[in-house]
């Protein structure tokens, strides 16, 4: 007998979120490993090519925060509306989701083609690096659309409240990414020796092979999609209400690589080994929030589902569990890397000056991760409620209003570190001001919730009083 999925708007809040997250964690922890593994392949070629990808760090997740938000508001509607549709309606809305990805993706990825050498002569990247830079780029774009269909697809099922299937899809990607690497760099047994180019090569081999099993589960598996003749008023009704969250989503997410990049740039004034340093502190980032991410990935369905049937009380105390639960973790990051900066930074270069710059990094920013994974989450929970302009303003006050500026004046007054100061300042204040944001939304209904079943409770109360009377009346 198949084991019961855990009920998003029934079961307990903590056994329910911890369900749900651990095949999330999986899955986005093989994503991430590969990251670091292909870092670790990177450095061994050398530090100008570990520069590079320092570089295309911010660009990459430009085109991957587009995908993102078009996943992200995939799982918002489709979990505010699972409850409600039949499985055909299902199967469209799958299929127009997927449409509008490919349509944007292919767009971004067309002009990111065309302009790879201007954008890095404008990101600060020297003459030497942009060969290297064009060389891992040019392969990197053209297996994109390769990113799109999985993300979205695994969204389409994650609504469902199914996290393993997804979470497994991602895993098995990653796993083919970490064998293709040494392969494809190194060139080892039939393969050329490719450098970068093999690194960008394995992610799209590996990728595609994610969307094939992201399709095979997705139609015949799980039937929740059915290629068909699209009807264009409701494929356009379905792309209105993914756009209404994936517009900003993607913009928020658009933000960091945005804000990271002009990071970048300021970075670069201090030389090649400090954008080393930076591209490897903000992949080590990845990796160390991965249990928050995954968390926040869960969150989403969980507030949408909920939101759906008014259960407003329920996202109010899943926004405090997680929040805690996001402190408590930060205060570990906190600690390990206050202890084990050096050797955290020595696993992927042995140079020297990056290695002191990226411990210098880690020991200032790491106090305020815990911070960082409340804003991560807050905004997984507004995007699951339908409030994505809330979520926006709250990563343009990490990124924009905070950050950027803050580090170019601190840059300016106390160099290097200052910049890093300015990461911290930024985490700690945004993470502070949106949990208060979605207590307050969400307290907001929750009370209003409680007056309503107070209310109904008192009036039941009022009308078994008033038929005790009647009945004592009559039997007197």
């Amino acid at each position: 007998m198949a084991k019961k999925r855990p009920s998003l708007t029934e079961d307990p809040i903590i056994s329910t979120l911890a369900k749900l997250t651990w095949p999330m964690i999986f899955g986005m922890l093989g994503m991430v490993v590969f990251n670091l593994v292909d870092t670790i392949y990177i450095g061994m070629v050398g530090v100008d090519e570990l520069a590079a990808i320092g570089f295309a760090f911010p660009v990459v997740m430009f085109i991957r925060s587009i995908t993102a938000g078009m996943g992200i508001a995939t799982a918002s509607v489709f979990s505010r509306i699972i409850v409600s549709q039949e499985r055909s309606v299902m199967q469209k809305h799958s299929m127009y989701a997927i449409i509008l990805a490919v349509i944007v993706v292919v767009i971004f990825v067309t002009i990111g083609e065309l302009t790879i050498i201007p954008v890095f002569r404008l990101l600060g990247a020297t003459e030497e690096l942009l060969p290297l830079i064009s060389e891992y780029m040019s392969v990197w774009y053209a297996g994109v659309i390769f990113v799109v269909v999985p993300m979205v697809g695994n969204n389409i099922i994650r609504s469902t409240g199914d996290t393993f299937t997804p979470g497994m899809i991602m895993v098995f990607a990653s796993v083919l990414n970490i064998i293709l690497d040494p392969v494809m760099i190194f060139g080892w047994g039939p393969f050329p020796e490719m450098g970068l180019k093999g690194a960008a090569l394995a992610t799209v081999i590996s990728m595609g092979m994610g969307l094939v099993l992201s399709l095979h589960i997705l139609i015949v598996k799980k039937k929740l999609l059915r290629i068909s003749k699209p009807d264009i008023s409701a494929m356009f009704g379905t792309w209105k209400q993914i756009f209404y969250v994936a517009g900003p989503a993607a913009m928020g997410m658009l933000i960091t690589p945005v804000s990271l990049a002009l990071i970048t740039r300021i970075i670069s004034e201090y030389g090649s080994d400090a954008v080393a340093a930076f591209g490897i502190g903000s992949r080590l980032e990845m990796f160390i929030l991965i249990l928050i991410a995954s968390l926040g990935s869960v969150l989403t369905v969980f507030s949408g589902q909920n939101w759906s049937v008014r259960n407003y009380t329920r996202i109010y105390k899943g926004t405090r569990i997680s929040a805690v639960f996001s402190l408590s973790w930060g205060a570990v990051l906190f600690i390990v890397s206050q202890l084990f900066a050096g050797e955290i930074a020595s696993v992927f270069t042995q140079n020297e000056d990056v290695i002191r710059i990226t411990s210098t990094y880690l020991v200032i920013v790491s106090f305020s991760y815990g911070f960082q994974g409340v804003l991560m989450l807050c905004t997984s929970i507004l995007n699951g409620i339908n409030k994505p302009m809330v979520s926006f303003g709250l990563i343009m006050l990490r990124m924009t209003i905070l950050y950027v500026p803050v580090a170019l004046v601190a840059s300016y007054l106390f160099g290097l570190k200052g910049i890093f100061w300015a990461a911290f300042t930024a985490n700690l204040t945004a993470g502070i001001t949106a949990y208060f944001m979605v207590r307050k939304v969400t307290g907001a209904h929750a009370e209003r919730e409680i007056r309503v079943e107070k209310n109904y409770l008192k009036r039941k109360e009022a009308e078994t009083a008033k038929n005790m009377d009647q009945e004592a009346v009559l039997t007197s």
